[in-house]
């Protein structure tokens, strides 16, 4: 049971990089040796948040997406850890 409290906490962990990497690629530039990771943590992340977000669809430029899987991460480490 640690293993998976330990890969829910690291998930959550990409998932933060993950909107911070959009959010100064909203506001400003990415330096270009971050393009591999952001890449990366794209790939990691949007086959949870890809369907969520066909669910769900934006708010105005607000994504409800990665909110959702924040929420469903704190509840699902709430019932296993």
């Amino acid at each position: 049971m640690s293993f998976l409290c330990l890969a829910l906490s690291i998930y959550g962990f990409i998932l933060l990089a993950r909107v911070i990497v959009s959010l100064v690629q909203a506001f400003g530039s990415l330096p270009d040796a971050l393009h591999p990771l952001a890449r990366v943590l794209y790939d990691i992340t949007e086959p949870i948040l890809g369907p969520i977000r066909r669910m769900i669809p934006p708010v105005g430029m607000f994504d409800l997406s990665v909110l959702v899987v924040f929420l469903i991460l704190r509840v699902l480490q709430g019932v296993v850890c």
